[in-house]
């Protein structure tokens, strides 16, 4: 087992930015968080076998309400990520350690607050995605079952951030398989062996969430020398706590706008009809597979441009531009490849209704040219991310969303659906170009500074 590194190990100053050293993190953190989406993937084919589009549409909307809430605490998990790659750049162990601590703390506050106010935060996703009453009733029974998972997925967010940040890739890759892999075995069983419905996979996803936090410390504590944890004053530090709080907070209002758009997207399918909404949120689930495919390569720019920055080495920063962009882009286009190909094979796979089968394939060109348009987004966050740049990334994000709402309204009333999804692509690749203009002036002026 490998510890945390200590302020005179000479490996965490000058080092180098290689293909090997990007694809150490990457291809682990690929496979880690593409059993994410094979999971949502999972969801939805054991619900579309039941053969209800209503329920289909429930877990979709149900997931995007529960995503709307706790992926704008994703800031656990990138936050921790950037800020410990610069503690790690820099040789600082007391800061590494209690980057941590200052996350869990978060943590339980967030995830009990929000177990407490989860009805009026049910009732306003409701009423924003709308829907109809059947699938507004399936939506109402998974979230009101999942939101106890809450404390423990926050937790997650923050060990697994950690590791990442200690460019701990294979124990990043242990942790989402385990909690992944679990989730996906306890949904099968609940649903199609124990016939639970939408509650049998919001159940798993509770006792999934609890057996990884139980795993996760248990890693953290075995990384860890015993008794050397900084003392409480270190870990509630004013300017540090400051300056954790203010990354925190622009990387949540990024977060939450990029779920507002999401919840804008279904919303708007919602408001074409039961069939339309379930086909878009099979085709939804392309983006996301997508967009964890290169999630793998981001984690490996947010942890070496972040350890580039602590360390203050430049070099070694644009080099990680350089090789996450190059291998980015590659991944991309080979996606891009396998779901034109097997596009209709997959849509097949998570719904047996044929109407909604026939109304995905139509609308399936989307899907297939999503990655290519994104990729650049998926990069640049990463490299915001690690850099702890937060207020740039967080203002091109609100940007983009508003080019995204103003382009919806002009393009639906002439193509419909198509104009839907133009202006989500449109959206996806805004971003991209916005963070690409920005980073070139951050980065001057952060290295300069050293």
């Amino acid at each position: 087992m490998s510890h945390v590194p200590s302020p005179g190990d000479p490996s965490t100053l000058d080092f180098a930015v290689t293909h090997r050293s990007v694809l150490a993190i990457a291809i682990p953190m690929t496979l880690g968080y593409l059993s994410t989406p094979l999971l949502g993937v999972v969801d939805m084919a054991v619900i579309g076998r039941l053969g209800d589009a209503a329920l289909l549409g429930g877990i979709a909307m149900g997931g995007i309400i529960f995503d709307l809430v706790f992926t704008t605490f994703n800031f656990l998990r990138s936050g921790t990520t950037g800020l410990t790659a610069q503690a790690f750049g820099a040789r600082n162990e007391e800061e590494i350690k209690a980057t941590l601590l200052r996350a869990l703390v978060i943590a339980a506050i967030g995830g009990l607050a929000v177990i407490a106010i989860h009805a009026p935060l049910r009732e306003t996703g409701l009423w924003f995605l709308g829907g109809s009453k059947d699938v507004q009733t399936a939506t109402s029974r998974y979230f009101d079952v999942r939101i106890y998972s809450a404390p423990f997925l926050l937790a997650n967010y923050a060990i697994l951030g950690w590791f990442i940040g200690l460019g701990r890739a294979g124990t990043g890759l242990a942790l989402q398989l385990f909690l992944n892999g679990l989730n996906i075995a306890l949904s099968l069983w609940f649903v199609i062996g124990l016939d639970w419905s939408v509650e049998g996979v919001a159940l798993a996803t509770v006792f999934s969430e609890i057996a990884a936090t139980l795993l996760g410390l248990a890693l953290v504590l075995a990384s860890v020398k015993r008794g050397s944890w900084p003392a409480a004053a270190i870990v509630f530090n004013r300017r540090l706590l400051v300056r954790m709080m203010a990354v925190n907070r622009d990387i949540m209002i990024r977060s939450f706008a990029l779920l507002y758009a999401y919840a804008f997207f279904m919303a708007r399918s919602a408001d074409q009809g039961d069939t339309v909404l379930a086909a878009n949120a099979v085709l939804e689930k392309f983006i996301i597979v997508s967009g964890y495919f290169l999630d793998g390569l981001a984690t490996a720019a947010e942890q070496l441009a972040g350890r580039a920055v602590g360390a203050r080495h430049r070099q070694a920063f644009d080099r990680t531009l350089k090789l996450t962009a190059l291998w980015s882009f590659a991944l991309a286009a080979g996606l891009s490849v396998i779901f034109y190909l097997a596009g209709p094979a997959m849509i097949a796979f998570m719904t047996t209704a044929p109407d909604v089968r026939e109304l995905a394939d139509t609308y399936l060109i989307w899907a297939v040219v999503a990655p290519l348009l994104g990729v650049l987004a998926f990069q640049m966050d990463g490299v915001f991310i690690g850099a702890t740049w937060s207020e740039t990334m967080r203002n091109m994000m609100l940007l983009s969303l508003a080019a995204f709402i103003a382009a919806y309204y002009a393009l639906f009333p002439l193509l419909g659906n198509h104009g839907l999804w133009l202006a989500m692509e449109l959206f996806l690749g805004l971003r991209g170009i916005t963070l690409l203009f920005a980073c070139r002036k951050r980065a001057a002026e952060t290295f300069a500074a050293a």
